[in-house]
């Protein structure tokens, strides 16, 4: 296993336990294998931690303290490095989302918050709670379009989505709306910032019927697999889990349109949308 990267433990409360723990368990003795072993969790789950690449909380803080002898350090600190703009489900995820070199994603019915515009975001916020105030959703939304900061970069991370044909039929927000989220997709995709595959109708069975997938490989730390369902959310980091759910990605991309294709085709229904409101 590659060894926790340096961090600066000044940049957020998340590097600085991360920093600690790493200190810690050297001090004692202790591999990440070794430590994980007497906390029941995996070596990779501690050296995610100590790259900071996952949040400690407040269960694993409390074994940590008693384990390491830190008195009540860890306990005291992580509910520091816990505060997120996100649902807590969901915060791990996207902490992982911007340490990571490479994103892989299959959404079966929306377009993925990675690729989504202002407009889209707030129809599918909207659609999710109906009696929100707009002030709710105007912040859920601005929490969205933060993420979206993540292709500044010209070149990392690599990112690669498979979006099912459902994605691109099911109107959210209206024809306009719709029309320029995949404009916006297309754009992405001529200035070789992202990989777009559709998964068409046409393709009929594949191997993520089941639902959405994410895989996200990282520098310094093991790889990560991100589930989500309504209201929920859970990261894995068994080897032989997230190796699996490789091939699956794998095998979905051998049966989803190339890319050219896939470009094609997104153009072609962002047309059809625009046509349709300005006949």
């Amino acid at each position: 296993m590659a060894g926790p990267k340096d961090l600066d433990p000044s940049s957020s409360p998340r590097a600085l336990l991360g920093a600690e723990l790493r200190h810690a368990r050297e001090k004692a003795g202790l591999s990440q294998e070794e430590l994980g072993v007497r906390l029941f969790v995996s070596g990779s789950f501690i050296g995610q931690l100590e790259a900071a690449t996952r949040r400690m909380q407040p269960d694993i803080a409390r074994l940590l303290d008693q384990v390491l002898g830190t008195g009540d350090f860890f306990q005291r600190n992580c509910g520091a490095a816990a505060k997120s703009r996100y649902p807590r489900y969901f915060a791990q995820a996207v902490e992982a989302e911007a340490d990571a070199t490479a994103i892989r994603q299959y959404t079966p019915s929306l377009i993925p918050g990675l690729l989504q515009t202002p407009a889209y975001a707030r129809a599918v916020t909207r659609a999710y709670d109906r009696t929100a105030p707009e002030e709710t959703i105007d912040k859920l939304v601005a929490d969205r379009m933060e993420r979206v900061r993540l292709l500044d970069d010209p070149t990392n991370p690599l990112l690669w989505f498979v979006l099912d044909e459902a994605a691109l039929r099911r109107e959210a927000g209206g024809r306009a709306v719709m029309a320029e989220a995949l404009r916006h997709i297309a754009g992405l995709t001529r200035r070789n910032r992202v990989i777009v595959q559709v998964m068409p109708f046409s393709a009929g069975a594949h191997t993520l019927m089941q639902g959405a997938l994410k895989l996200m490989d990282f520098e310094d730390a093991p790889p990560l697999i991100y589930y989500e369902g309504v209201g929920s959310g859970q990261l894995e980091d068994d080897p032989a889990t997230v190796t699996h759910h490789r091939l699956l990605f794998e095998l979905l991309t051998a049966s989803a349109l190339s890319p050219e294709e896939s470009l094609a085709l997104i153009e072609a229904v962002a047309q059809d949308y625009a046509y349709e409101e300005h006949p």
